[in-house]
């Protein structure tokens, strides 16, 4: 991305690559970065950001502050690189920051080492204390809380490491400092002691001693820690052990060095290296080709037993195989003893019951038994051996500490270079890669393809890594063209890799061995979800009980995630496929997965238009990779019908057009063909007033027949839409949605009688049913209506309340039309740059739904705040736009009146009045054409601005004054700067006197009348 780095530890610096500073304006923005910054590359919802910002303070209108702070932002960074304002990205429901350039995390990679010159750099970093500016703000008093308790810990580390190296004076002069300011860290205390004594200091040591007993008894209530009382009964007793260097314990270790660099896994060490001293048993599970040996062993490496750290292999042991003890003693370099009669796991607790040693047992899932009672011997007898265990499953031991090894996290938009580079999976794929093949590289040009190779292979270590081993010959895009061939493309000639790691097909064969055969019919069956699925469909369509599941999980060959609405239950992709080739029954099982989630659609869709509607919409979302592949399953025609309404709230277009094209019975075919053709006008494509009339002669439904009347709406054929429009309904909500349309039509045509009666109707009903995407539709022509009444407050604050209710379902194309309303209310209120801001964002979203009719409403905002803000080449791209489509179509569009207005002002003010002209009077002839006084009204207004002569001019300024009148539409402010331009214009050409006289003349003139007179 671009060239900005941010600094955090001290005051909050921005710099350019070169170090030249970067100046932020303003408290507020200075506030805004620091927020985004302590949560930099998660997503800050507005409303946690405006009360960081303000708090009880807030202003009146805190969303736009907000926005104007963000623009401010962006700017500044975008001055310094182009392109950096993109670093600021919006994404609901609030904004985050996109950097991987900021100094706290490069210390924190530099200060997780031992390395004496690497820990020396991280504390060169700092420049003070931690947004050491923003000190009292709440928001970044975690981060900065954080980062300084790392850096004390950097320093003990550092003094650790000096003082093995006989650097006493200067461990004790680097404390000194840092123990008066931190003077109840006891385990910085202790380091100032060692370094003291070993310095010849001894009373020094005494002294500081003292003065923590002190401290902690009068600040806490508290006594040292035995560790200190310990060392302070040394230095009493002169202990010589004090005064020199410590020395590594000489013990046997029989962990392998390290030959290629871990990648991806520095926090799951961290984590793991302070568990292991703590825990007597811990035990890493997860699938196989997860990293959990690779990450065990570099875990043991870092810690030094006095007896030693021993890696004993089970995996060449057969399966079943109860002699584990012997094993652990072949390892130890234990004898047998010839004619004993001592059992080995009497032998084996025996020789290590006096041992402080790291016992690391790997891969015990296939002699899960034996492991078991070995271990739970050693902890019962051996106190002084800790046990690290690999396995599939669980050890199934009390104390046992389970820790589930993940697989590495895989990018999460392959088109962003910075996202795919922080990936640990696509780094560890590059890494490996690399070594293949010299000038293989992660850039533009490669990360689409890593990320889609690692989400495929699910970041499993060993697959990316079977992966990276093909490179070579087949090139990058070949291994990812080859991936639905897995099993004979994961393949390695790798000699010194285990025989049961050498393809990917071992690696999961491994445990489908150690299966029963019932668990292993359960398990190819569940190859048939997609994404997951929930306990009570594995039950019906696996035909299986939770308790085969659970076996299932605790062998690490099904993922039990439980972070959503409840448990669901899933296969890696490898896993799956594997399993697929194995399934005995698999039309029988589609079958059985088509059924249920056809049901499942089924009992959702009523749902979907009641209270129940935000769960209906999570769980079908949740369920959509299932119910696409049942579609494909047998689920057919009933499937698509069931499932109409959820894909229009979602905004899925495509997708159901698409299943709806499957053929049916008699029954679904004449319920799918109104959806059929609705879905089409939705997405622009014409469909002839005749064909839609006949589709719903047919036997239709009201719910169906509204949502066509309401596709045609969107089409722009209002009397089409009105004609077809039902006036008997069939239940409440089809008499709510139709009234919203009715709404809809009376705002397009000036009606506030209508729109207002309509509108709040419309909004008791759905508020009756409990349907928020109901009660959007009438927020949308309640507030219509207050815009119209000139109560822009009023309506920007419903629209807002609107915004968010679309926001918590995730209903994102009425996210973009509520956008588009806040930016349509901006542009009315002056404010520009915020609605310029809005109908982007509106727009963005607009494409991504692929909606023709949400894109115009966005781009109508984006170019009428761009001529108001005297951007008129930006303008007209906009507008013309614009007017072509609106003309293009038959009959014209309802909305190219105001856009010819909007256009016919651009002409005008770019030097071409007589051009402006011709606009505003095709826009009020096809006003008049439409029945849209108030856009008739706005063109009135237009020609009054554009024609020669200052007579006319004022008459059809009072003509359009009486107008507005009569529809009950003042002018909105930004209207009203118009018509102030051409009244101040026109005073100064004809007096005060004579141009009132003019307007009142003009004011007893029609509309049409006063067009007459051009």
């Amino acid at each position: 991305m671009a060239a900005v780095q941010f600094g955090v530890l001290g005051p909050l610096a921005v710099t350019t690559d070169e170090g030249e500073p970067v100046v932020i304006p303003g408290t507020k923005v200075r506030a805004l970065l620091a927020d985004l910054l302590a949560h930099r590359n998660q997503v800050v919802s507005a409303d946690r950001l405006i009360d960081d910002l303000w708090g009880e303070d807030a202003p009146a209108n805190p969303g736009a502050a907000l926005q104007v702070r963000v623009s401010q932002l962006r700017k500044a960074l975008n001055d310094v690189e182009p392109g950096a304002r993109d670093l600021v990205e919006f994404r609901p429901p609030g904004y985050l920051l996109r950097t991987d350039a900021v100094d706290a995390d490069r210390f924190t990679e530099l200060a997780d080492s031992t390395d004496v010159d690497r820990l020396t750099t991280a504390l060169t970093l700092w420049r003070g204390e931690a947004y050491a500016d923003m000190a009292d703000e709440e928001f970044v008093r975690a981060e900065a809380s954080r980062l300084a308790e790392q850096r004390l810990a950097v320093h003990e580390r550092l003094a650790e490491a000096h003082l093995a190296r006989g650097g006493y004076d200067r461990v004790a002069a680097d404390l000194a400092e840092l123990v008066v300011r931190h003077p109840l860290r006891e385990g910085m205390r202790a380091l100032q002691l060692r370094a003291l004594y070993a310095a010849g200091r001894q009373a020094e040591a005494l002294d500081s001693y003292a003065d923590l007993r002190d401290r902690l008894a009068d600040e806490l209530g508290l006594d040292p820690g035995p560790e200190l009382v310990a060392l302070h009964r040394r230095i009493l007793e002169q202990d010589a052990g004090l005064s020199a260097p410590p020395r590594a314990a000489i013990v046997r270790n029989s962990v392998p060095a390290q030959l290629d660099e871990l990648v991806g896994r520095a926090e799951a060490l961290t984590e793991l290296r302070a568990l292991i001293p703590a825990r007597r048993l811990v035990t890493l599970i997860g699938p196989g080709g997860v990293g959990k040996t690779r990450l065990a062993t570099e875990a043991a490496r870092e810690h030094v037993f006095p007896d030693g750290t021993q890696l004993v292999e089970l995996a060449p042991l057969p399966a079943g195989e109860s002699r584990v003890a012997e094993q652990v003693l072949a390892t130890l370099g234990m004898r047998e003893v010839a004619g004993a009669s001592v059992c080995a796991v009497d032998r084996l607790c025996a020789a290590v019951r006096q041992r402080q040693m790291l016992l690391v047992l790997d891969n015990c899932e296939h002699v899960i038994d034996s492991a078991a009672a070995l271990v739970a011997r050693l902890l019962r007898d051996a106190p002084g051996v800790t046990v690290l265990a690999t396995s599939r499953e669980p050890l199934g031991l009390t104390g046992e500490l389970l820790w589930e090894v993940p697989p590495l996290a895989v990018p999460g938009e392959e088109g962003d270079l910075d996202a795919v580079r922080r990936s640990a999976a696509a780094r560890l794929f590059a890494v490996r890669a690399a070594a293949q093949q010299r000038g293989f590289r992660l850039d533009g040009r490669t990360a689409p393809a890593v990320a889609q190779l690692c989400r495929r292979l699910d970041g499993l270590p060993l697959a990316l890594e079977l992966a990276a081993t093909r490179v070579r010959a087949l090139g990058l895009q070949g291994v990812v063209d080859r991936l639905d061939d897995r099993f004979k493309l994961l393949t390695t000639a790798q000699r010194d890799m285990p025989p049961r790691q050498r393809t990917l097909t071992a690696v999961i064969g491994w445990s489908w061995d150690l299966l029963p055969e019932a668990d292993r019919r359960v398990l190819a069956r569940l190859a048939v979800f997609r994404d997951g699925c929930t306990p009570e469909a594995a039950e019906q369509v696996c035909q299986s009980d939770l308790d085969v599941l659970a076996r299932l999980v605790d062998r690490s060959l099904v993922v039990m995630d439980d972070s959503g609405a409840g448990p669901r239950y899933r296969l890696l992709e490898s896993v799956a496929a594997f399993c697929a080739e194995r399934l005995e029954d698999p039309d029988d099982v589609r079958a059985r997965h088509a059924a249920y989630y056809t049901d499942l659609a089924e009992r959702a869709d009523p749902q979907l238009r009641g209270p129940g509607q935000q769960e209906w919409l999570a769980r079908l979302d949740e369920e959509t990779a299932n119910l696409r592949a049942a579609l494909l399953n047998g689920g057919g025609l009933r499937l698509a019908n069931a499932l109409t309404w959820y894909w229009f709230l979602r905004g899925r277009l495509t997708e159901a057009r698409r299943a709806l094209a499957r053929s049916g019975g008699p029954a679904e075919e004449s319920r799918a063909v109104a959806w059929r053709v609705g879905f089409a006008l939705l997405q622009g494509e014409p469909v002839a007033p005749d064909d839609v009339r006949a589709v719903l002669a047919g036997d239709v439904d009201g719910r169906a027949t509204w949502f066509t009347a309401h596709a045609v709406i969107g089409s722009g054929d209002i009397d089409l839409a009105l004609e077809l429009l039902p006036t008997t309904f069939d239940g409440r909500w089809t008499e709510a949605a139709v009234l919203s349309s009715r709404a809809m039509l009376a705002h397009a045509a000036g009606d506030l009688a209508t729109v207002e009666s309509a509108a709040n109707r419309s909004a008791a009903l759905f508020a009756e049913l409990g349907d928020r995407w109901g009660a959007l539709q009438a927020n949308d022509w309640v507030g219509g209506l207050a815009e119209m009444r000139g109560d822009h407050e009023r309506a920007a604050a419903l629209h807002r309340e609107g915004l968010r209710w679309a926001e918590e379902l995730s209903l994102w194309p009425e996210v973009g039309s509520k956008l588009s309303w806040l930016a349509w209310i901006a542009v009315q209120t002056r404010d520009y740059v915020q609605a310029r801001e809005l109908a982007e964002r509106a727009y963005k979203l607009a494409v991504e739904q692929d909606s023709p009719s949400a894109m115009i409403f966005a781009e109508t905002s984006l170019g009428m705040a761009a001529r108001r803000e005297g951007k008129l080449d930006v303008a007209t791209v906009h507008l013309t736009h614009l007017a072509d489509q609106g003309r293009g179509v038959t009959p014209p569009a309802f909305y190219l009146p105001m856009v010819l207005v909007e256009l016919g002002y651009a002409a005008e003010q770019d030097g071409d009045p007589a051009a402006g002209l011709a606009l505003h009077v095709e826009a009020f002839d096809a006003a008049q054409a439409m029945g849209s006084p108030r856009d008739a009204t706005y063109a009135l207004e237009g020609m009054a601005s554009a024609v020669r002569s200052p007579e006319l001019a004022a008459r059809l300024l009072g003509a359009s004054v009486a107008a507005r009148v009569a529809t009950e539409a003042p002018a909105a402010p930004a209207e009203r700067d118009e018509t102030d331009r051409v009244s101040d214009r026109l005073v100064a050409l004809l007096g005060r006197e004579r141009f009132d006289v003019l307007v009142a003349e003009g004011g007893r003139l029609s509309p049409g009348e006063a067009r007459a007179r051009l």
